[in-house]
């Protein structure tokens, strides 16, 4: 099971620019909002885009979807680890709660 990030340590960690983040859900969520400097990334897609999307296997990589219900975050974090990712955690309240705290995001 990956390890869970708060949306307090994420929001530091994206200030300090000390993780990678992913989107989960990718597509037209992605283009119409995605936390700061986040990168699309979506479960179909992990074998084919994660190698040249995150390069290293030992960065900090935080993934995230819409909301604790939804499964993409914990399927990418899961792939990624058993790709080799030794440092992904997931932040499971998702964007929803992100935006309800009234934290920044951004759009394609």
């Amino acid at each position: 099971m990956t390890a869970l990030i708060t949306r307090d340590d994420l929001e530091a960690a994206i200030k300090a620019e000390t993780v990678t983040v992913v989107d989960a859900l990718g597509g037209e969520y992605y283009a119409r909002q995605h936390l700061p400097g986040a990168l699309a990334l979506a479960p179909a897609d992990v074998d084919t885009q994660a190698p040249t999307l995150l390069p290293d296997l030992d960065a900090p990589i935080v993934t995230y979807c819409s909301n604790p219900a939804c499964a993409n975050s914990g399927q990418v974090a899961d792939r990624l680890t058993r790709l080799g990712y030794t440092n992904v955690r997931k932040y499971r309240e998702g964007i929803e709660d992100w935006t309800e705290a009234g934290l920044p995001t951004e759009s394609a």
